[in-house]
């Protein structure tokens, strides 16, 4: 007899409120509480706390919930000090106090360490900058509303496309945010708000940039407004159309110098969003690289160089390798610029194998890396060939560090000093550094 497909019955979603109490905090910073023994993540939760939650997804092996009332509060549970947090989809940490903050990244760190590199970690101390108006860059999402004809300026709220509207963001840069009521004001008078794509600001040290992205070109009016508010506020300011390179419309070009050198970049380079944090997180490179005069050392990931540069004034010579063309460019510039002769920087596929290349033939004393969070497969398996007799990994995500680690350990290296970086205050998003020996 044949046999036809029948699916499965699903259970209806149970979205009656119903309590929980919070065990511990995942390493993106939900609640975790369970419910005939699946663990469900409630976003908001902390360890301790009873909660009241209405479950907004449901499988096989794990649940969702969101938090409705908080029926027994943590001690270490703290007022969010922005007004905007229960929305905004930018922090996530607010709600825990700074110091427990820390912590709980060190334990994440420790736990994805353990868990996939096998090793246990003595963590260093904790290298931490301001908690508030720490930020030297932020992108804001413009919209406008087809239906109402309201217009939006923000960031995007929790797991949505929607909009929350900023007029001030306690952990922006101050004189970022001194920019936002008269920049809002401006743009919603535009004629075409629907043709605006984001505002991205960004704090130099001798300027402040503003670059907006729009889909077709400003109307005449519009881009003589701008330009008007970029010249009264001395901003350097930026306007790209679609995906057109910016164009520079006035104002000088930005550079920062945290790191003893000076380092001018565009609004669509990366740098470090923390300034005072990247100071200290170069400064401690350099001490557990130990570079000597007689030295090679290789820069992986380099971007404008901002460890390629000071590593220069140490070494014999410093070869910066990044994948992007544009940065490389810069980057040779930037050497230029602040009288560096003992620096190469080259483009390559990090990839691929490096051991063929010329620029590595004479191998390496020692090396530092600092991928996306993506990072370093490609090349993570070479670094024993190339002689290196010390590694920095520095790491925007411990997950892939911890499985990098794996890697190291095998070429015979050991895990001499962890330590975690607080580059985002009130996320759960945490930057590491790690020395590995040979």
């Amino acid at each position: 007899m044949a046999r036809f497909y029948q699916p499965k019955k699903k259970n209806p979603l149970v979205t009656k409120h119903q309590p929980i109490m919070i065990e511990k905090l995942d390493h993106h910073g939900a609640g975790i509480g369970y419910l005939n023994r699946k663990p469900v993540f409630v976003e908001g939760g902390l360890p301790g706390e009873e909660v009241l939650i209405q479950l907004t997804e449901s499988k096989s092996k794990y649940a969702r919930a969101n938090l409705i009332k908080i029926l027994s509060a943590s001690p270490q549970r703290t007022e969010p000090f922005c007004p905007h947090y229960n929305q905004c989809g930018g922090c996530n940490m607010q709600h825990l106090n700074d110091d427990n903050q820390q912590e709980y990244k060190q334990q994440s760190l420790r736990q994805l360490v353990k868990k996939f590199a096998g090793e246990e970690a003595e963590l260093e101390p904790v290298i931490s900058g301001p908690e508030k108006a720490y930020r030297r860059r932020a992108r804001f999402s413009l919209m406008k509303n087809r239906k109402t004809g309201e217009f939006s300026f923000g960031f995007r709220k929790k797991q949505s496309k929607q909009i929350v509207d900023i007029d001030r963001c306690p952990v922006l840069a101050t004189e970022l945010n001194e920019l936002l009521p008269e920049l809002r004001e401006l743009l919603s008078g535009f004629r075409q708000q629907d043709q605006l794509g984001h505002v991205e600001l960004v704090a130099g040290d001798n300027t402040r940039v503003v670059l907006l992205r729009a889909l077709k070109p400003l109307a005449e009016p519009d881009e003589q407004a701008i330009l008007e508010f970029a010249r009264k506020n001395n901003v350097t300011l930026y306007l790209q159309v679609a995906d057109k390179a910016p164009l520079q419309v006035c104002g000088e070009e930005a550079y920062y110098s945290e790191i003893g050198m000076t380092i001018p970049f565009l609004p669509t380079n990366f740098i470090q969003v923390n300034r005072s944090v990247n100071q200290q997180m170069v400064v401690q490179a350099l001490e557990w690289l130990e570079v000597e005069a007689d030295e090679r050392v290789l820069d992986l990931f380099c971007g404008l160089g901002n460890f390629s540069l000071p590593l220069a004034k140490l070494a014999e010579r410093v070869v910066g390798v990044e994948g992007v063309d544009d940065m490389v460019i810069r980057a040779k510039a930037n050497a230029e610029l602040n009288k560096l002769d003992n620096t190469e920087f080259v483009q390559a596929n990090l990839e691929q194998a490096l051991t063929d290349k010329k620029w590595a033939s004479a191998q390496f004393d020692k090396v530092l890396l600092d991928p996306a969070r993506a990072g370093a497969a490609g090349v993570i398996e070479q670094l024993s060939a190339l002689g290196a007799k010390r590694v920095v990994y520095v790491s925007c995500n411990p997950a892939t560090l911890a499985r990098d680690s794996q890697s190291l350990l095998q070429q015979g290296y050991t895990l001499e000093k962890l330590g975690m970086l607080d580059m985002f205050p009130h996320t759960s998003h945490l930057e590491s550094m790690a020395l590995f020996v040979r």
